[in-house]
């Protein structure tokens, strides 16, 4: 049991690692710095924090040479609709015979944004345990709300409930945060908007889950025992209704896409395009946690956005010539469900056929030394080799991703671009399993992940941060000066997609 002192040196030793940049990193995190500070109010999409962002974007563009390539100058408006749940106008509470419980949204309980949910709810709630599993219920769950605890949640519909509370787990890669941010739903404004018919999911803060039970009988702890150890669960009644009304607004809105070009130097390549890309969007404005409410993103992903702008500006510094045009994409609406980069896949200011790939910059923190690197995408296409051959003269250990359970491949924008058969590819910063590294990764999803605490006063790894920004420089001029453009493997799925 070693283990533990050495994790506390290395947290110690992180902890000092100052947020001044070294030589090679004093620019970029200028630019990290402008993105990420507090008074761009966490760019959230559509917001006037995100246009404060996109202006400076389409500056340091235009500054490092790069031309328009947008429907208007530099920018592709994104039109969207949004739903958003409006908590101070829908109270909560737990009724018993012994009185009432006021619930507070978004710190112990939530619901998502989505049209068709019913104006007010007033039912009973229930615990099932492995009742449905067996066929035969011991309780009707007919109009009532259905308590499931994590990892129980039912793998088909319960037909005539009223509602599920599922208490979120506190364990896994990504143990999820509260309080919630807000609830919000935003789609593109080309889709069709149906309303559900599928009952309201509410998930439950685990800290507060015991008041739930509390009067049945039974525990939360008490359940969650039982099923670690594997024992049958029971079924049995909660003395409690949960009473709720549920308030949304609607709105449309546009925020856009800024994208940039800088052409190639080969007239037999020029037309064809590396298009490398990064999100602006953050959450913006959200539930205070430790009385921060900007969630300012600096690693998710303003620092990523700043490695565009960065890796422009020493191209036209240096005069360095691509054979391949690069097209510079930086999305908004990707914490809204990718809807920037699917926007620019359905209306691409580039013939989708000039598309030879995409390097796409997002799930990267440099917050330990950079030895490995998880290549999302890795064998999906010939972009793979292109990755570890800039890789192995950099002495970088290239893996493909160790959790596909957790679909980061499917999680951010690159995403958009093989639906379009368009080769493309993520990283992540890679750890051996049980390292040092590995602790400080997971303390970082438990901690600042999609929250205020992923700010520019972080602890952060200045070479670590300055090798990958030159992996990536590497990486797109070995893609735009090949004398073939990246192909899909045979048997890719991904080789005939095509979202239109």
């Amino acid at each position: 049991m070693k283990l533990l002192p050495r994790l506390a040196l290395f947290g110690v030793a992180l902890s000092l690692l100052a947020t001044e940049p070294n030589d090679a990193t004093r620019r970029w995190w200028m630019h990290v710095l402008a993105l990420a500070n507090d008074g761009m109010e966490g760019r959230d999409t559509g917001s006037t924090g995100y246009l404060k962002a996109e202006r400076y974007v389409t500056a340091e563009f235009e500054k490092a040479g790069l031309q328009p390539a947008g429907e208007k100058g530099y920018t592709q408006a994104v039109p969207l609709h949004e739903v958003r749940f409006e908590p101070a106008e829908s109270p909560v509470e737990l009724v018993r015979p012994d009185g009432r419980t006021p619930l507070h949204w978004l710190t112990q309980i939530s619901v998502a944004a989505r049209l068709g949910l019913p104006e007010t709810l007033d039912a009973d709630l229930v615990f099932l345990g492995d009742a449905p599993a067996a066929g035969a219920p011991a309780i009707d769950p007919a109009g009532k709300i259905v308590v499931q605890l994590p990892g129980h949640r039912s793998t088909t519909p319960i037909p005539g409930i009223a509602g599920i509370i599922a208490i979120d787990t506190t364990t896994g890669p990504e143990p999820p945060h509260w309080p919630v941010p807000y609830s919000v739903s935003m789609a593109l404004a080309e889709a069709p908007q149906r309303a559900t018919s599928a009952p309201p999911t509410f998930r439950f803060n685990p800290a507060d889950a015991e008041e739930l039970f509390r009067g049945s009988g039974h525990t939360f702890q008490e359940m969650q025992q039982l099923a670690a150890d594997r024992k049958p669960l029971p079924a049995f009644a909660i003395r409690a209704k949960l009473h709720a009304t549920l308030r949304f607004r609607t709105r449309d809105l546009s925020s856009d896409n800024v994208i940039a070009r800088l052409p190639g130097s080969d007239p037999a390549l020029a037309g064809e395009y590396v298009v490398v890309s990064a999100h602006l969007d953050g959450y913006g404005f959200g539930e205070p946690r430790n009385g921060d409410r900007i969630y300012n993103g600096a690693f998710d992903d303003a620092a990523y956005v700043a490695t565009l702008i960065d890796f422009a500006q020493k191209l036209h510094e240096s005069g360095t010539k691509l054979r391949r045009s690069v097209l510079f994409l930086v999305v908004t609406g990707e914490e809204k469900g990718l809807l920037g980069s699917k926007y620019f896949a359905l209306h691409s200011t580039i013939a989708k056929d000039k598309l030879v790939a995409d390097i796409n910059l997002d799930q990267l923190r440099p917050i330990f030394p950079l030895k490995i690197l998880t290549c999302l995408a890795l064998d999906e296409s010939t972009l793979g080799l292109s990755v570890r051959r800039v890789a192995d003269a950099m002495d970088i250990r290239i893996q493909p991703d160790p959790e596909p359970e957790r679909r980061l491949l499917q999680r951010s924008d690159h995403y958009s671009f093989m639906q379009i058969a368009v080769p493309a590819v993520g990283f992540i910063f890679g750890y051996a399993p049980g390292s040092p590294e590995e602790a400080v990764y997971r303390r970082w999803y438990a901690e600042r992940y999609h929250s205020p605490a992923d700010d520019i006063d972080q602890p952060w790894d200045p070479p670590a941060a300055a090798k990958f920004n030159d992996f990536f420089a590497r990486l797109v001029a070995d893609v735009a000066n090949a004398e073939t453009r990246p192909r899909w493997k045979p048997g890719s799925r991904f080789a005939n997609m095509d979202v239109r």
